[in-house]
């Protein structure tokens, strides 16, 4: 029996009440299924879903769910169930889910399948709570078959940040990893001249300790080093006035 979603009030971003700004360039581009005409158009929503669930930092040619694009160019599957296949896929796994807390992963989601951030510590901590009982992949069908995501995005409109004031979209300013694994990856990375390059050198040298031998000198033998002959030629004068003669 799964625990039920804490309750937590809801407080009043700017999602949810009418909006009286100008659009402008601001103005999210919205992509809807039923507006494609072609299979051009069609591409463009399923990259405007990369863009949305993946975020800009890692849309790569090995992050594409090719299954996936496929049933949707078929109309086989709606646009929810395409970024709901994109949420659980492999991918998001090793890019996001195993590098973050649920605490991130609760904000993450929130900002790329809702469009909005989270309300409050309250929602962040009930949501997080649904990650620990339904796994990864129950939070993800909570989120996407929610009344929320039903009212703002329905079938075939592929998720955006809604109606954002200032600053650039969630995807383009929520990187895989959050603050925690980013200092990791800065300590653990090699650094020329750091102090800790040298501790580590001298932990890995091998210490022989000298051992003491007793030396005995009763079978020393000294040699011989006097002369057995007289020397020959012009001995050397040591005389300072044979060297320096005075004038």
């Amino acid at each position: 029996m799964s625990i039920p979603l804490l309750e937590y009030k809801p407080s009043s971003q700017n999602q949810r009440v009418d909006g009286y700004e100008v659009p402008g360039e601001d103005t999210p581009y919205i992509y809807r299924l039923e507006d494609c005409a072609d299979q051009t158009d069609i591409t463009d929503l399923i990259w405007a879903a990369y863009r949305q669930v993946f975020s800009e930092h890692v849309i790569l040619k090995s992050s594409r769910q090719t299954n996936l694009e496929s049933q949707l160019k078929n109309r086989a599957i709606t646009v929810r169930d395409f970024v709901r296949g994109l949420a659980k896929s492999e991918t998001f796994r090793s890019l996001v889910i195993d590098k973050n807390s649920n605490y991130r992963l609760v904000d993450v989601a929130l900002k790329r399948l809702l469009g909005r951030s989270a309300y409050n510590n309250e929602e962040t901590i009930a949501w997080s709570i649904k990650i620990a009982t339904l796994g990864w992949g129950g939070f993800v069908d909570a989120l996407v078959d929610s009344e929320e995501y039903s009212t703002a995005f329905g079938d075939n409109t592929v998720p955006y940040q809604r109606r954002r004031y200032k600053g650039r979209p969630f995807n383009l300013v929520t990187p895989s990893y959050a603050d925690y694994w980013r200092d990791r990856e800065e300590e653990s990375r090699y650094k020329w001249g750091d102090i800790n390059n040298f501790r580590d050198l001298a932990r890995s040298l091998s210490i022989k300790m000298v051992e003491f031998k007793p030396v005995s000198t009763e079978n020393i033998s000294i040699p011989d080093t006097t002369r057995k002959t007289a020397p020959t030629g012009t001995p050397a004068s040591i005389s300072t006035a044979a060297g320096f003669p005075f004038r």
